[in-house]
């Protein structure tokens, strides 16, 4: 799921224009639920699923050709050159070791190129439908001002779980981007308003600072439909780096039956705490996907090696806004 090696970054997470005249229909009505999911759409899930998985492969594949193609490019202007360093690297065995050596830095490096908030909005049970049209009107605006430097993964609503509790994901250029991104929102003209308002409607906040893991990239904007569950898992201290470790083994196989959003740990908030936000069709896909698991080899064995590094776990499941870049 290396998505973003092989897709372009959006500026901003713009969504199309159909998707912002149906955001204005619901705001209108009601703030969206478990029960807007249509729970036959099986098969349409899986077909969305499918042509997003081959489009990102396609891209792949383009890239690794781009790659080869200027590699043999270059390798025949050194052989002209006649360069002493062609002993090495003109040949194609030491570009290839070349190319490991780079790749296996830019993997480490991964983790630190984007720094993703993720903010828990517990809103009053009566003010639901005023959270959302104030919400929906604010945060895509502020996600497609390029001075604002920030990117709205997401925003949902939890069904299941903590009931009228928002879950909003935010992604920064690194910590100097998240600074500058709340200088930069808060000192609008227009922010003082709206902060008024927010905090009018809710009953608490709570926001985390996180970065996803380096083998399991967030996904850009899509919309395959159906609902979310996100898992959250509050580690015993020291334990991150094993459970990181049979994740990368155990994600591989998670992903030939699951379609996985993004996995991120805290760095500034609930320490010691594991996100994991997985897609599914509708609740009994879920349900189905997660005993196919067991099926598949290398799942059982993490599991195994990693509920002892558990003190708490807790399961969402969540439906996305209608303004949402991933839905």
């Amino acid at each position: 799921m290396a998505l973003r090696h092989v897709t372009p970054r959006l500026s901003a997470y713009q969504a199309p224009k159909r998707w912002l005249s149906t955001s204005r229909s619901l705001l209108a009505a009601r703030s969206p639920s478990l029960a807007d999911v249509s729970p036959d759409k099986g098969a349409e899930f899986n077909n969305r699923q499918q042509a997003w998985r081959k489009e990102i492969s396609d891209a792949a594949a383009r890239k690794e050709k781009a790659e080869r193609d200027a590699a043999a490019a270059q390798e025949g202007h050194d052989k002209k050159s006649g360069r002493l360093s062609n002993l090495i690297y003109g040949t194609p065995e030491g570009r290839q070791l070349d190319k490991d050596i780079e790749r296996s830095f830019s993997q480490v490096l991964a983790r630190g190129k984007y720094v993703h908030s993720i903010v828990f909005h517990d809103v009053k049970p009566d003010k639901v439908d005023e959270y959302v049209e104030l919400v929906g009107s604010w945060y895509p605006k502020m996600a497609s001002m390029p001075e604002n430097k920030v990117h709205l993964v997401g925003s949902w609503r939890t069904e299941v779980g903590d009931c009228d509790t928002f879950v909003h994901i935010w992604e920064y250029q690194r910590y100097e981007g998240y600074h500058a991104s709340l200088h930069s929102i808060q000192h609008r003209p227009d922010f003082p308003e709206f902060d008024h308002k927010l905090k009018s409607l809710i009953t608490s906040k709570k926001t985390s600072l996180m970065q996803e893991f380096s083998f399991w990239p967030t996904v850009s904007p899509r919309q395959l439909g159906g609902v979310f569950e996100l898992r959250s898992y509050t580690l015993h201290p020291g334990n991150l780096l094993e459970w990181e470790t049979h994740w990368r083994k155990g994600l591989q196989a998670r992903r030939e039956v699951m379609e996985g959003v993004g996995a991120w740990f805290v760095q500034i908030g609930d320490l010691n705490t594991v996100h994991h936000l997985w897609q599914f069709a509708d609740l009994e896909e879920r349900r189905a996907r997660r005993e196919q698991s067991w099926s598949v080899p290398g799942w059982g064995e993490t599991v195994h090696k990693t509920v002892p590094l558990i003190q708490t776990m807790k399961s969402r499941i969540l439906i996305p806004m209608p303004w949402s870049p991933v839905a």
